[in-house]
């Protein structure tokens, strides 16, 4: 029995400077190393003189068994986009691998984009709770829910892999919000042409003008490495009061504690 692991390595949104030492560690130690589109680019100089596959090339058995066949020679490693935390496509290689697979935590994508943005999301006082959604996973039955029940005031929307126009997306979040909340659209992070847009749901169509952020006249349905930001804490500016308050009532050491 080989005791060569198949590593998955949250490799963040294709930055390398984001991959933690362990996740550099098991990389190294990889002869062979799947890894999608464009991240054979951004890690190329980790990647050199290793075998690069595209694990979306194959069906779920024939990967399996190349993966199978390669750890009785050494270790592989996943550069896995984000993190597996949210919307990947690896559980099920995970589950039939069992002891076999190693799965290594990494910067995701929406931790990469709040530290840009600089914005903690779930700001206090000003939004309660922080939502991941993706409109191509809601709304598959009629009794599940839609976006509009997510948008709410107090609320910060992270939204991934949208596939709706940019004007219907803006009205639904309108209706739900029922107000003018600031959006912020970022495209490729991390990536060769990245592009932010920060606007509201009022102007952010214009602002993104004929520019097709989520592949939506593209002739492959390959989802668009594009997440949405939307909430009042985009914008919001904290004044140090919640600071104060943990200090006096949280943080402080008192006599007999």
């Amino acid at each position: 029995m080989t005791e060569n692991k198949v590593y998955f390595i949250g490799a963040g949104p294709g930055d390398p400077e984001f991959l933690t030492l362990k996740g550099a560690r098991a990389l190294a130690q990889s002869q062979l190393v799947f890894a999608p589109t464009p991240y054979e680019q951004t890690f190329a100089e980790l990647l050199a003189g290793k075998t690069i596959l595209v694990p979306f090339e194959y069906y779920f058995q024939e990967l399996l068994e190349r993966i199978r066949a390669s750890l009785e020679t050494g270790a592989v490693s996943f550069l896995v986009p984000g993190d597996l935390t949210f919307y990947s496509p690896f559980q099920g290689l995970i589950d039939a691998l069992g002891e076999a697979a190693e799965v290594i935590p990494g910067v995701g994508t929406v931790n990469a984009a709040s530290a840009r943005l600089k914005k903690t999301l779930d700001l206090p006082g000003v939004c309660k709770s922080t939502v991941i959604v993706s409109p191509r996973t809601l709304g598959d039955r009629p009794e599940d829910p839609k976006l509009i029940d997510y948008a709410r005031p107090g609320t910060s929307l992270l939204i991934y892999m949208n596939n709706i126009p940019l004007p219907d997306l803006a009205n639904e979040l309108r209706r739900g919000y029922g107000c003018n909340v600031p959006i912020v659209i970022v495209h490729r992070l991390c990536l060769p042409g990245e592009e932010i847009v920060q606007g509201t749901l009022d102007d952010i169509v214009a602002k993104v003008g004929a520019r097709d952020f989520f592949n939506l006249r593209a002739k492959t349905k390959r989802p668009a490495l594009t997440l949405v930001l939307v909430g009042e804490s985009l914008t919001a500016q904290e004044d140090g009061s919640w600071w104060d308050y943990r200090r006096e009532n949280i943080w402080r050491y008192r006599d007999g504690e």
